[in-house]
């Protein structure tokens, strides 16, 4: 059985020095503080748990700078949801696995050991259903396997445009299905990646599903996660409101068991009773930080949510950058922003970076339905090793070393991870990286002559 020997590791009863962690197979099975290495240990510099990312629509990392040109008066959200539609259009079952492979490779290199991917990229680019209706989806599965990245697979339904059953437009084609459709998608998901497979369910949000298809949909998740898009825009907010005469995350607590299975991803406005009520329920608050930031979202209100006992986690999103320094840093520099004071959420005191780490280590893995988040015996083995030689490392020990990570280093000081037990990243490089590359750079030469020219 390989065994890791950190310098020093954070461990569920705190940091501590000299650390074996012992792997066998996917998991961890041992874990010994202040013991000296033995003969084939591989010698780490920092042992940490890796975070799970728990939200991703990996397609979107193509198109990271091709929305950044205003287009008219205001742009928004729904402006550069338009782009999005576009781009979605002419990406082939090639192009999909190209750019979620590039991805995937990233998000390692950046210190997360797992994904759920949000998939809704369903179909081809005239809206006909594949021979195989788990086509696109079985491309991330293979994408995610070729990285090593954890995989939580979370086939989207996604059937309405708008509140009140409105029925989907032409450019969202691609994404549409039927209660019995989804169902078979479903189906096909779970037997392709077969038994331990974490495959999910993600009705879109309440504006793209009825509340009898939300209901169904939900039905269909058995023990596996939940995950849906809610009150990320205030424009959603009113529609719901005038749909419904309740704000989106109230309706959805009042008419949907919400609890540890799901994750509400984004939360963004919320007014103090849905703050306080989506915190009791257990379910973990999705927070995409950066991404939310790029589309003028909102700011989350963290504080009050930590503060009623919420749980939350961080992910990437539209995967305009990939990083878990950079999410924490935005969400806790938001919160900043909007208080004008500073270390927000280190709540009643002590090390932001620690607060904040801990608390996306365990809402990542409630949120992937995955048991990792913790050097501990019988978790995964989700593993991240920073290097304990950078510069900006130098005197730092214990929560300090969190605090630099997040707010004054980021992917740099990834020296090693692994993922399930296995290792893909070393010295920062994935094995990958380069052929990745090639592939997702191929892919976005395809999409530029679609275009009809480099942009």
């Amino acid at each position: 059985m390989p065994v890791l020997y950190f310098e020093r590791a954070l461990t569920p009863e705190g940091w501590r020095s000299a650390v074996r962690v012992t792997v066998a197979g996917p998991h961890i099975a041992a874990v010994t503080c202040g013991a000296a290495p033995e003969p084939g240990d591989e010698r780490c510099g920092i042992g940490l748990p890796a975070i799970g990312n728990l939200h991703s629509h990996a397609f979107q990392r193509a198109m990271s700078g091709l929305a950044e040109t205003r287009g008219g008066a205001v742009d928004s959200f729904w402006t550069w949801r338009a782009t999005m539609y576009r781009h979605a259009l002419r990406m082939t079952p090639d192009d999909v696995e190209a750019v979620a492979t590039q991805a995937y490779v990233e998000m390692l290199e950046a210190g997360y050991g797992a994904v759920a991917e949000f998939h809704y990229l369903h179909h081809a680019g005239d809206g006909t259903p594949y021979d195989d209706p788990a086509e696109m989806a079985l491309r991330i599965a293979r994408a995610a396997d070729d990285t090593g990245i954890g995989l939580t697979l979370l086939p989207v339904f996604y059937a309405r445009s708008g509140f009140g059953g409105a029925a989907p437009r032409p450019e969202q084609r691609r994404f549409v299905h039927d209660r019995d459709s989804y169902a078979r998608l479903l189906a096909r998901c779970r037997s392709a990646l077969g038994e331990g497979a974490i495959v999910g369910v993600a009705p879109h949000s309440l504006r793209a599903a009825t509340p009898e298809e939300l209901a169904a949909v939900v039905a269909l998740a058995g023990d596996a996660p939940v995950h849906i898009h809610i009150a990320e825009q205030v424009a959603e907010v009113e529609a719901c409101v005038t749909w419904s005469g309740a704000r989106p995350v109230r309706w959805l607590l009042d008419h949907a068991d919400v609890g540890r299975r799901w994750c509400c991803v984004h939360a963004t406005h919320m007014d103090s009773d849905e703050t306080s009520s989506l915190a009791r329920s257990g379910a973990v608050a999705g927070l995409c930080p950066v991404t939310e930031a790029n589309l003028g979202d909102g700011v989350f209100p963290a504080a009050a949510f930590v503060e009623a006992g919420g749980r939350f986690g961080v992910g990437t999103d539209s995967n305009v950058e990939i990083g878990i320094a950079s999410e924490l840093r935005m969400l806790e520099y938001a919160q900043r922003l909007a208080a004008r004071a500073r270390n927000i959420l280190a709540g009643g005191g002590g090390s932001t970076g620690r607060a904040l780490f801990d608390a996306a280590a365990a809402g990542g893995a409630q949120a992937l339905g995955r048991a990792s988040g913790r050097l501990a015996a019988g978790a995964l083995a989700d593993i991240v090793s920073l290097d304990a030689a950078s510069p900006l490392l130098a005197s730092r020990d214990g929560d300090a070393i969190l605090d630099t990570w997040i707010f004054g280093g980021g992917r740099d000081l990834v020296d090693r991870v692994w993922s399930g037990g296995r290792k893909v990243v070393a010295g920062g490089r994935h094995p990958l990286r380069e052929r990745a590359a090639e592939r997702f750079a191929a892919a976005l030469h395809r999409a530029a002559v679609d275009r009809g020219g480099l942009t």
